[in-house]
């Protein structure tokens, strides 16, 4: 294995790992915290969080793992590692599928409607409810797949 790979290989897995640890936080606390608070304040503190986790190191850190994942995966279909383009691409796959689509298509429609929403209202307090399970379901997800990935990458350095 070349080292410019076995370096990509582990950016990957620590930038998997930060993400699974980013998501574990808010699916095992952060979310319950808000959920304790009144509506239009745990509406009022997630739109906040939406706003700043836009920050070049949080996207740095999701995005450029997602792009190391998918400079790994078109690697590791070209070559013949065995069992390691194997791992190697399990962690894309997973990262990319897990990670970046579930957000894109589950937690940022989510916080799209969140943001459009005056806290101190009915409907918003409603869609408080529903945006908490469902946001939280979909965080457990990427949770999950961040730590799957992170796990494929360490095995494919471990080979």
């Amino acid at each position: 294995m070349p080292d410019v790979i076995q370096i990509l290989i582990v950016l990957a897995a620590l930038g998997s790992g930060l993400m699974a640890g980013t998501f574990f936080a808010f699916s095992v606390f952060v979310m319950s915290a808000l959920a304790r608070l009144p509506p239009a304040h745990g509406i009022a503190a997630m739109q906040s969080i939406n706003i700043t986790v836009l920050n070049p190191v949080f996207l740095g850190v999701f995005m450029g793992t997602a792009a190391v994942s998918a400079v790994l995966a078109i690697d590791a279909l070209m070559s013949d590692a065995g069992s390691t383009s194997i791992m190697v691409i399990a962690g894309a796959a997973v990262y990319v599928i897990g990670c970046v689509l579930v957000t894109m298509l589950g937690n940022v429609p989510l916080n799209t409607q969140l943001a459009a929403a005056v806290p101190e209202t009915g409907e918003a307090q409603r869609l408080w409810s529903h945006y908490l399970s469902r946001w939280t379901l979909w965080n457990h997800v990427r949770t999950l797949a961040c730590l799957a990935a992170t796990a494929c990458f360490i095995g494919a350095l471990m080979k």
